[in-house]
């Protein structure tokens, strides 16, 4: 497995389980769902420590990498990103068209907030799992 791939794993199932959990405490009645300041410090405290996390991680796989001999990023390293870029993008405009002009009619600002979130996690989702899973299936520009 490469480093860029590792990386991308890391980041996948940190995301994946810090929103898991918000979202999971907001569909269970957690007060995040209709009160500002308790989303602000439910979201500002998974989000931190997911960034924690994730840096750390990123830490430990650059120092573990270092004893390996490594490949440096290469085109096919490239376009696996973009690639995974590109579909995020079209995931996050999706999403970003159903929040921003659709929901504002008929639903409250707090679940308007909370979607467009969802929306840029889907979309980060989307991206990572296109990146790891062209690295296990093998990319063919």
């Amino acid at each position: 497995m490469t480093y860029t791939e590792k990386k991308a794993w890391l980041t996948l199932v940190a995301m994946l389980l810090a929103y898991s959990l918000y979202f999971g405490l907001i569909l269970a009645g957690h007060p995040a769902g209709s009160d500002r300041f308790a989303m602000l410090w439910l979201f500002g405290t998974i989000a931190a420590t997911q960034a924690v996390v994730v840096i750390i991680g990123h830490v430990w796989l650059a120092i573990a990498a270092r004893k390996l001999p490594r490949a440096r990023v290469d085109e096919r390293d490239r376009a696996i990103a973009a690639r995974g870029t590109r579909i995020g993008y079209y995931v996050l405009l999706t999403g970003t068209i159903i929040v921003g002009v659709v929901m504002p009619f008929t639903d409250p600002p707090m679940h308007i907030v909370n979607s467009a979130l969802f929306a840029i996690v889907v979309a980060e989702t989307a991206g990572l799992l296109v990146v790891v899973t062209s690295y296990r299936r093998g990319w063919h520009g």
